[in-house]
């Protein structure tokens, strides 16, 4: 039975990961560490509560004590938690280098102590920068331009220098956007779709042209574990689905699948240092053996549908301090 820590596994991508491994791999137990800030969520994971393969911790992975501690009873570490919302980084960056940078670091030491057979750092697309043609590959230089990028990227080389000077097993990921159920409604396909349902405006940034490659979430949970499998030690392996859309595309898509009108699109203020363009280069891992599995336009239509049944998910979301850094942000 392998034993795994994963962090942040109360949040979007780190608890659809739980949800695959325990339903892929009986040969699993899994400690999900998570501090339970505003974008983590217990019922995400509420069908495994009393599954004997799963245990939560509440804690804060900056806190030496408590990881040592969960460390010394695993094998893997899987590293998700962090600050991930540019927005907020961009109002409160201590948060992000705190919880992103020395949060790793806490993971890594625990990780050399114990002699962890494998860590996998789950880091970003961003970290790359923006680019206008082309696509990033592995080899190329980290150009991060927000707070949010720029500390995962600090994780990201962290990690390495630890491969290399301590010979801790790790792996880094780095994968483009993604969309599916259980996505806090504070990033773009969530908050369209639900403002939509709640015939809201939906805000998009500038002209509404900045492209990102979109990755449906269970082929990154995919990804993921078969470069656990696969992937060397020390290597850093780009995750991307191949859909370029910009936000105008995204949002038409949303508002058809919705019956919604094209008036709810309200163009709002350009965010700071904001990317014009993200786009990975996977033929590194797709030689491996690795490609999505999941089309584009249906994964993004399941998603939207799941959003219309459960409403009981995200209506409780969208109220209080989310209400209150929506209305700021976006000035409406």
């Amino acid at each position: 039975m392998q034993k795994f820590l994963v962090t942040g596994g109360a949040g979007f991508i780190g608890s659809n990961y739980i949800r695959y491994l325990l339903r892929k791999r009986k040969d699993v137990e899994i400690i999900n560490l998570d501090k339970l800030t505003y974008a983590g969520n217990l019922d995400n994971l509420r069908e495994f509560e009393k599954n004997p393969r799963y245990r939560f911790v509440q804690g804060d992975i900056c806190d030496e004590g408590l990881v040592n501690q969960l460390a010394a009873e695993v094998e893997a570490i899987v590293n998700f938690a962090a600050e991930s919302h540019v927005d907020r980084s961009i109002g409160s960056p201590d948060d992000f280098i705190r919880t992103d940078v020395f949060g790793a670091f806490t993971l890594l030491e625990a990780a050399r102590k114990h002699k962890i057979k494998k860590f996998i750092q789950i880091s970003t697309d961003e970290v790359y920068g923006s680019i206008l043609s082309g696509s990033f590959k592995e080899t190329d230089a980290l150009m991060p331009s927000s707070p949010y990028s720029a500390s995962k990227a600090g994780a990201d080389r962290l990690a390495y220098s630890y491969f290399v000077t301590y010979g801790v097993p790790m792996i880094i990921t780095r994968c483009s956007n993604n969309f599916g159920p259980f996505q806090y409604p504070e990033k773009l396909i969530p908050l369209f779709v639900t403002n939509a349902l709640e015939n809201k405006a939906l805000p998009i940034y500038g002209d509404g042209k900045n492209v990102r490659d979109w990755i449906y979430v269970e082929d990154h949970c995919e990804a993921i574990d078969f470069i656990f499998e696969h992937g060397e030690n020390g290597e850093a392996y780009n995750i991307g689905g191949g859909n370029e859309r910009n936000n105008l595309e995204i949002t038409e898509i949303i508002l058809t699948a919705l019956n919604k009108p094209k008036s709810l699109m309200t163009f709002v203020t350009d965010r700071l240092g904001h990317d014009r363009r993200y786009s990975l280069d996977s033929s590194k891992l797709q030689a491996l053996g690795w490609k999505p599995k999941h089309e584009f336009r249906a994964a993004l239509e399941f998603t939207i549908d799941w959003y219309v049944k459960n409403c009981w998910w995200w209506e409780k979301l969208k109220s209080g301090e989310y209400l209150e850094f929506y209305k700021k942000q976006y000035k409406m």
